[in-house]
């Protein structure tokens, strides 16, 4: 039964239903004419909906991560150095002498003025193309001359007191040990630098030119 609170705007009847529930009137509901209510069936899965994954589809998907290109090229067989290759001393042939590399550069740090002539020679012989060794043998070589430099000047100063003397004698020890760990460094193929003496060694390296051997 309707009541006058009922309040359906979408209802073309409803003031009618209004007024009748205010004047104490039922009302009356029509029957639906309509036709029935028609359901749809399920639709039929289409081709497109079934459709697998080609193998080349699925393997883009698959395949590993590659982080994005940033600018720098990366050959595709690119292997890292391992360090134990680094420090592997060197067998190959250096140009005109036909020496190894790791005894060749372990020659300009021999004391007793041995280092000192095969600096010198290396450098006279060997081509601007072997740097690492024309840099072993200009330092060895720098290295010797700043030792005889040291070693004459406390020699001199040794005549006028013992304590110069006897520092002599300890200079002389020392740099034999410093020359012969350094020669060992080189001949197992691990770097030596000696900061001190670069000005010295990289002036060497400039004066003295290679005579190429025919």
């Amino acid at each position: 039964m309707a009541t006058k609170y009922d309040t359906n705007p979408l209802d073309p009847e409803f003031p009618e239903k209004a007024r009748a529930a205010a004047e104490g009137q039922h009302t009356q509901t029509l029957p639906y004419s309509g036709a029935p209510t028609q359901y749809f069936g399920t639709a039929m899965p289409t081709e497109e909906q079934t459709r697998r994954f080609a193998d080349p589809d699925v393997q883009a998907y698959s395949a590993p991560y590659s982080p994005p290109y940033n600018g720098q090229y990366v050959p595709a067989n690119y292997q890292t150095t391992n360090f134990a290759e680094m420090n592997r001393s060197s067998s190959r042939k250096v140009t005109k002498i036909g020496l190894p590399e790791n005894i060749v550069t372990a020659l300009p740090y021999i004391p007793w003025y041995f280092g000192l002539v095969a600096g010198v020679l290396l450098l006279v012989f060997i081509p601007k193309s072997e740097t690492k060794v024309r840099f072993h043998a200009a330092q060895g070589l720098a290295a010797h001359a700043a030792i005889l430099i040291i070693s004459t000047l406390l020699g001199v100063l040794s005549n006028l007191t013992d304590m110069a003397s006897f520092g002599n004698g300890i200079f002389n020890l020392v740099s034999m040990i410093f020359l012969i760990i350094a020669a060992v460094k080189a001949w197992k193929g691990k770097p030596v630098h000696i900061e001190a003496i670069d000005d010295l060694t990289n002036w060497f390296e400039e004066k003295i030119h290679p005579k190429l051997l025919k």
